[in-house]
């Protein structure tokens, strides 16, 4: 579960059961993402966690690095594409291809974050309802 709490204008914190968090703010706020750029960043971790064993255990390296960013509808109100780029060396790899079919297996497969957007995943939104006082009618 993840706890957001306000902590200023425009300001808030997103907590985890484990301790870490992030501040999230507007857009054009200093010192914290975007709710939008959190989605990016959420894609690319994805790929990156789920591809990282895979890609480091064949490269023999430590390199690993993604770079993503968020394609918007003309409106800017919806976020069409999040195209995500792995970089790594292969100077090590006999198979580039191999390794390239494998990594895209596991993302495909395994990411729950690029999983869950490409099936465009709901998200209720849940309202305080007053309390009823016993003044209301019934």
């Amino acid at each position: 579960m993840i706890n957001l709490e306000r902590v200023g204008e425009h300001e808030f914190v997103a907590t985890n059961d484990r301790g870490a968090s992030v501040r999230i703010g507007r857009k054009d706020q200093d010192g914290s993402f975007s709710p939008v750029e959190l989605l990016v960043a959420a894609a690319a971790g994805c790929a990156m966690v789920t591809s990282e064993t895979l890609i480091l255990r064949r490269t023999g390296g430590d390199r690993l690095t993604a770079v993503a960013d968020a394609v918007q509808s003309e409106s800017g109100n919806e976020v069409v594409s999040i195209p995500v780029t792995l970089s790594y060396d292969l100077s090590a790899v006999e198979d580039a291809e191999a390794l390239e079919v494998v990594v895209r297996r596991a993302v495909e497969q395994f990411c729950t974050v690029t999983r869950t957007l490409k099936q465009s995943a709901t998200a209720p939104l849940q309202l305080p309802t007053p309390l009823q006082t016993a003044s209301d009618p019934l």
